[in-house]
Parts: C-alpha cells; structure tokens; sequence
C-alpha cells in the first residue's frame, strides 16, 4: 500500500490482462466497457474530505437510508482524457472542477475543490493509463458525488462520497459523425426558472427519459427541449447544447439563464466561432424561428455539442405536425470545421492557444 498525498493506493487484486482489456476495447460502445480502478474520497461535517483510495472498482455497500436514494442528492460532470503523440491529456478539467462546485451549491452539497478533482482525477488516468485508446477513441470520466448518510428526514446530508470512475469509448451517436435526427418534445420540458437546470445533477436526465424514449419511439436520435414557461423557445437536447449557423455567418445559441447547463464544448466552440470571424449571439431563438428559418434557407445547420458527442449536425427536426430538413440534411461546413479544430485541439494536432489542454504526468 502507497500513498501520495490524500490518496492511498490499493493493489488491485487481479487487473484484467493486456489481452482481456484488448479484447473489451475492440468495439467499446459507450459507457459499457470500464477500466479496472476508482478513486474514492469521503466527505463528513466534521472532517471534510479525507480517505482518499485508489482501488479496484467495486461495487458500494450503501445502507437503505442512505439520503441519496430518497432526496436525490447526486451530481457529476463528464470530460475525456485523449492519447496524443506527447502523451496524455485532459481537456479543460479546471471547468469541470468549476461546475461541480456550482452544481454541488445548488444541490445544497459540499464542493471539492478544485486542485482535488483534478488530482482525483489524475489519479485514476495514471493508474489506468493502457485503457486510453489510440486512434479516434477516448476514455470518458466520470467524476460524481452522492449523499450517502443514513436518514429519513428532508434535510442535506451530513456525509458524501466522491467517486471517479472510467470508460474508454468510440463515438457516442451509431454511425459517427453523421447528421442526427432529433425530436420536439411538446408534452416535457427539462427545467423551469428557479429549478435546477444549470446544475449536472442525475434528476434532470431522469426527468428526460420519457422525453427521449418519445423521440426513440418516433425514428429519431435525440430530444429537443422547450422552454417551460411559453413552450415556445428552444433550450437544449437531453444532453447537450445547441447551436444554430445562419446565412450571414452568424452562430446563434441559446443564451445560459438557469435552465440550460453551461456546457464545456458549448463554451469552446463559441470562443472558436468567434475566432474564426464569425458573429456569435447568445440569444433566444424560437422553435417557429427554426422551421421557418430552415425553409427559407436562411438556417443554413444546426449543431449539437457536448463531451460526450463532441459536435453533431443535426439534419432533421420531427415534431408532433411534421417534420423539416436542414441545409442538406447533412453534416455542414461550419459544424465540420469547428468540430475539426475542437478535436485537433483536443488530440494534439491543432495548436492549443488557450492553453486548455493539460499533460497528465505518468
């Protein structure tokens, strides 16, 4: 047993072989197939966090009182580690250390800070280094934290566990960079003013589930959200953000307001569009706007960004009277290039000027 700062290593007691993880990465899917350790910290009132483990991943033993099974208390961020030729890289952890700690303040939780989530974080790609895939693959993390205090009583817990788990993977739509099809949902809305729609916390995917199994039911690969208050204007998918490219150059996006999680990838390709000369407006933008714009050619694509689908045109829009197609129901020029620079960036191949790329020493 080692341990390095908070953490204590804990010998794994049978990783999987080169050739059993070989096997598992050859066609991982998405969020299927995980690597052999966590790393887990411990969060109580009276001594913050501690117990820090890298371990082999196991199940938890939690008590049937534990708070978050009852009150919900869970959030957790998503982001990748990549393989390029100077070695292994994260892609702009600090932000999902920051918006953890937002969602932990909405969520009435304690924040990690943000040198521990990253150091967390890295932890856990070090020891399981040989699961991040060449090639176009990448492993996805998931850092999340839960309530974990037995009681039955409608207050914060007092204790918290942290966790970072891991998943190598491919492309997060069938098919890879292929324009989607994706349905407006009318009878659900994913947050309302006041609510918890800024925060990553699991409630709001639950609450999306019937949404998407609607657009599932309906041929299409994704849900699109309205707003809760008119059910007019467009907010963002069941799990990433939108963006709309117009005629003149213009890229128009949903603006942050409390109801639209303020994405990682949303953030860079805006700074991205607006690099590339392109006029970028954080506005309100209507679903009646979107049909009609698409067929008067003024809407030229549309786009969805996020972690885990990186950038994905959008080709087609179903809804409840119809349906209308996109530009040439394609993956556009716009959304290709930003995509190519997000991921140059990403993988070591486009020159990292922000300096949101960070080496995970080995």
């Amino acid at each position: 047993m080692t341990t390095t700062s908070l953490f204590t290593h804990i010998p794994h007691p049978s990783p999987k072989t080169a050739e059993e993880r070989a096997v598992a990465m050859q066609n991982p899917g998405f969020g299927k197939v995980f690597t052999d350790h966590m790393v887990v910290l411990t969060w109580t009132e009276e001594k913050g966090w501690h117990k820090g483990e890298v371990k082999a991943r196991a199940p938890f033993a939690i008590d049937p009182a534990a708070s978050v099974l009852h009150y919900a208390q869970e959030i957790f961020e998503g982001m990748k580690a990549y393989r390029t030729k100077d070695g292994i890289v994260l892609f702009r952890p600090e932000q999902n250390a920051s918006r953890m700690a937002l969602s932990a303040e909405r969520m009435a939780m304690p924040a990690v800070p943000e040198d521990l989530f990253i150091q967390a974080v890295e932890e856990l790609v070090r020891v399981d280094a040989d699961w991040v895939p060449e090639g176009d693959g990448s492993l996805y993390l998931r850092p999340f934290m839960f309530a974990s205090e037995n009681f039955l009583g409608v207050r914060p817990s007092l204790e918290y566990i942290f966790c970072v788990i891991a998943s190598p993977v491919g492309a997060y739509f069938k098919g890879g960079y292929q324009a989607v099809t994706v349905w407006t949902s009318e009878n659900y809305t994913r947050a309302a003013p006041g609510g918890t729609g800024a925060a990553k916390c699991g409630g709001n995917y639950a609450s999306s589930l019937v949404a998407q199994a609607e657009a599932t039911k309906n041929g299409c690969d994704q849900v699109v959200f309205l707003d809760a208050v008119e059910h007019r204007w467009i907010e963002e998918l069941g799990g990433m953000n939108v963006c709309f490219v117009m005629d003149d150059n213009t890229l128009v996006t949903p603006p942050l307001g409390g109801t639209i999680l303020p994405g990682i990838t949303r953030n860079s390709i805006l700074t991205l569009a607006k690099e590339a000369g392109m006029k970028v407006e954080e506005r309100p933008y209507s679903f009646e706007e979107w049909k009609n714009d698409a067929k008067s050619g003024k809407l030229r694509e549309t786009f969805a960004c996020g972690t885990a689908a990186v950038v994905a045109g959008i080709g087609t829009v179903r809804y409840r009277g119809g349906e209308f197609a996109i530009g040439n129901s394609g993956d556009g020029q716009v959304t290709a290039k930003l995509r190519a620079q997000l991921v140059g960036i990403q993988r070591g191949e486009v020159e990292d000027t922000h300096g949101w790329v960070r080496t995970v020493s080995l």
